[in-house]
């Protein structure tokens, strides 16, 4: 399913968490990881050289980090913007899934990948696995990342769009990979529906109530021993990251928006706010181009 992946790093402590966090991705079938760095200085080749000696030290650490794993792993460093770049080899290698790490709220990447996390998840053209990171520590600040854990259950967020359906496929397949236990959360939102809908609000729930039923059902017959079913009616983004402090989850999985002509329409996005509000990973599926 994720057989060759890209991990993105700063040389950072932050990034040699993520690389922890990630050992288990064999259970979905990873192999191969080019470990990528970018430089974000293009046109500077005196200064290029200077940091290229810098990180390399640092970049062959965490690649002998992930061997231990039992990764195969090469080694990429960037010139130019870590969103450019990072896509660019995303497309030409044909990956199948990029990861990045974000310390939430303010989706800083100075301490994950040295570039901007709203620039990554806006221009999403592979399976993007976000993991979280915090300090738990003002003082001395150590760096902890949120880990995948398939014995933990795992959250599916769904709009019943064509992206979310493309997201259950790999839902699907996760579950054949191992994943026993899936929660899958849709929220009818309010704001849609409380001005001119609410009267139909009976008929939505008998409509959305199967539609959930019968994706549990596909994921039984996938092999998952639980699926549990969780219909709401409210604000999106809120009731599926008050969904993600019920359990102990170890994933969200979600389908992303991905590029929009309207930038803010991408900023107010489901996606983008779980991102920043969740402290689980999250996986990110863009739709088909």
């Amino acid at each position: 399913m994720f057989s060759r992946v890209i991990v993105a790093s700063d040389i950072s402590e932050a990034s040699s968490r993520v690389i922890e966090c990630i050992k288990d991705l064999k259970v979905y079938g990873t192999k191969e990881i080019i470990l990528f760095h970018a430089l974000g200085i293009k046109y500077i080749e005196d200064l290029r050289y200077s940091l290229i000696k810098e990180a390399e030290p640092l970049l062959q650490k965490q690649k002998a980090m992930l061997e231990s794993y039992g990764y195969s792993v090469s080694v990429h460093i960037a010139n130019d913007g870590a969103s450019y770049e990072l896509w660019k080899l995303a497309k030409k290698e044909n990956v199948s899934m990029v990861v990045i790490g974000t310390h939430g709220r303010s989706l800083a990447f100075d301490v994950a990948i040295g570039g901007t996390a709203h620039k990554i998840l806006h221009d999403i053209s592979k399976p993007l696995l976000v993991v979280r990171l915090r300090s738990d520590d003002k003082t001395m600040p150590v760096c902890y990342a949120s880990c995948i854990d398939i014995d933990k259950p795992l959250l599916f967020a769904t709009d019943f769009s064509d992206t979310a359906d493309l997201a259950f496929t790999y839902v699907e397949k996760m579950v054949e990979s191992g994943v026993k236990n899936v929660v899958l959360i849709h929220v009818q939102d309010k704001t849609r529906i409380e001005k001119y809908l609410k009267h139909k609000l009976d008929e939505f729930n008998t409509v959305d109530t199967e539609r959930l039923e019968m994706l549990k059902d596909r994921l039984m017959k996938k092999g998952a021993k639980k699926a549990d079913c969780i219909l709401k009616y409210g604000i999106p983004v809120e009731e599926i990251i008050n969904e993600s402090r019920n359990r102990d989850y170890s994933l969200i999985v979600m389908g992303a928006l991905g590029r929009s002509l309207v930038k803010d329409v991408f900023i107010g996005s489901v996606s983008w706010n779980v991102v920043r509000n969740a402290a689980q990973p999250v996986l990110l599926i863009p739709p088909l181009k």
